[in-house]
């Protein structure tokens, strides 16, 4: 089939799509002449979708079906035409002969254009090639498409102009169509696995009254009726583990996040996140649910617990490798943490290593930084890497056995931070003095920070032990999906306005 017009070069003809604009425009106002303005159409009943049609042929073969969609091509055959009708379900063949819908409606329909909505009912039957098809009855202009559509043979490509466009993308591109499909069901499966074990799915407030002290840095806005200054959210964090305190034991939210930061295919200045905090258990409990969670969710959106990326397999099966951070800095950089006596040796050594670090330094830092320098890019395969300085976990309960180390870990697949967890930090005094350097910390560069005084309030009435986990769905979607760019996964990213 081959679509009637375009707005590229077909056969050497640069076609002007002006003209074709020009053409449609010209075709609804004799339309609305002719009383039968398309858009004054309020509903049409529709019984069957595409794909349904195609799986279930042995039962509707021979019988009548109403179905609606976009036209996309047509096969022009003189007094007979096979026509290409695109659902929320896929796409379907129909063929209208003159002698069927009579000569006027058949006029009519020769003069509609790819791209126009359309609703047929007709009779479902197989073609003498095989294709499943519908032997229009009916004929119905829905809605008229006034811009034509990129050429069906090499679609819409220009990156930008995909995600500033995404209903044409979404169009144009079936794939792209696949991938928000797949993700709203990860999102389904997410829930029903997390229903499944007891949690609960609440809601948090999106704008905070306070510039809370994470490493962040918020969207700022005005509430005009209080003359307050607010912001929306980095995290969900807080929120949740007030309702630990407040007697749920099993909480999550999937939530949109807004980080005043940079752009990059990993980042987006909105995405979303679930995270989830149960009572009584800790970042060991975290790290079995999370590989649970992501084994099944590969098996039941992809087929197999082993998948493809960009060209690597990824093995989800469990068990996941797991290294302490000391342990992952040493395996691939020959560093040893606990060769450090002090933070000069620490400094002296990142020196030795060519890693910069800050000339106040710490253990913690150190190696921090050189796990960034030497370790990331090397997780391909599932990793947990845990026991993080407190330095850079703030909000992590401390190691018993080792004060300098808490309770976190991160996960990484194909060398990208997924998720985030903790063993909970629940004594409101350390917490306290956590928040208060972190603040401090962010105001010597100039930035404003607050601690969260309810929060401390909410941990002194006691917070249980409890195992607290993050994990960016975008990244995980793109995973699933085998998308390179988190522009991929999301519906409308955010895109700088056009001068």
């Amino acid at each position: 089939m081959t679509d009637i017009e375009t707005n590229v070069n077909i056969e050497n003809e640069e076609v002007n799509v002006n003209d074709l604009i020009r053409i449609r425009h010209e075709k609804l106002a004799s339309l609305k002449e002719a009383g039968a303005d398309p858009y004054t159409l309020t509903k049409y009943d529709v019984d069957a979708y595409s794909a349904d049609i195609v799986e279930n042929f042995e039962t509707l073969e021979g019988k009548d079906v109403s179905i609606a969609g976009r036209l996309m091509s047509r096969r022009d055959m003189g007094k007979a035409n096979f026509i290409d009708i695109r659902d929320t379900k896929g796409r379907i063949q129909a063929y209208i002969k003159i002698d069927d819908v009579g000569e006027e409606v058949f006029e009519n329909y020769k003069k509609w254009d790819i791209g126009d909505i359309i609703g047929i009912t007709g009779t479902v039957f197989k073609t003498r090639r095989g294709e499943i098809s519908i032997h229009t009855k009916t004929l119905t202009l829905l809605s008229k498409s006034l811009l034509p559509l990129p050429e069906k043979w090499h679609g819409l490509k220009d990156q930008e102009t995909r995600y500033r466009q995404r209903y044409l993308d979404l169009i144009v591109n079936p794939d792209v169509r696949e991938t928000f499909l797949k993700r709203s069901k990860i999102l389904k499966e997410i829930r029903a696995f997390l229903d499944d074990k007891g949690f609960l799915e609440v809601e948090t407030p999106v704008l905070q009254t306070l510039e809370i002290g994470a490493n962040a840095r918020p969207f700022k806005t005005h509430h005009n009726a209080l003359d307050i200054d607010m912001y929306l959210r980095i995290e969900t964090e807080l929120h949740l583990k007030r309702l630990i305190v407040g007697g749920f034991d099993k909480v999550y939210e999937v939530g949109r996040i807004f980080r005043n930061e940079g752009m990059d295919i990993k980042h987006n200045p909105e995405f979303t996140t679930i995270e989830l905090y149960q009572a009584y258990t800790d970042y060991h409990g975290m790290m079995d649910l999370v590989e649970e969670l992501y084994s099944g969710l590969a098996k039941k959106i992809c087929g197999s617990d082993v998948i493809t990326y960009q060209g690597t397999e990824i093995n989800m099966a469990s068990p996941w490798e797991r290294l302490t951070m000391a342990e992952a800095v040493k395996k691939y950089s020959g560093a040893d943490y606990y060769d450090w006596k002090s933070d000069e040796d620490a400094r002296a050594c990142a020196k030795a290593l060519h890693v910069e670090v800050e000339d106040n330094a710490t253990k913690g830092d150190v190696l921090s930084e050189l796990f960034d320098a030497f370790v990331e890019d090397k997780l391909i395969q599932p990793t947990f890497i845990y026991d993080y300085p407190v330095e850079i976990s703030p909000l992590a309960k401390r190691k018993p056995s080792e004060p300098a180390f808490t309770e976190r870990f991160e996960f990484f697949i194909y060398c990208r931070e997924m998720g985030n967890a903790f063993s909970e930090l629940n004594d409101p005094i350390d917490q306290k003095e956590r928040f208060v350097k972190q603040v401090n910390a962010k105001r010597a560069l100039g930035e404003n920070a607050e601690v969260d005084e309810d929060y401390i309030n909410a941990l002194k009435y006691g917070l249980p032990p409890t195992g607290g986990l993050g994990i960016g769905i975008d990244r995980l979607v793109m995973l699933l999906t085998d998308s390179y760019s988190i522009r991929d996964v999301i519906l409308f990213p955010t895109m700088k306005p056009l001068d």
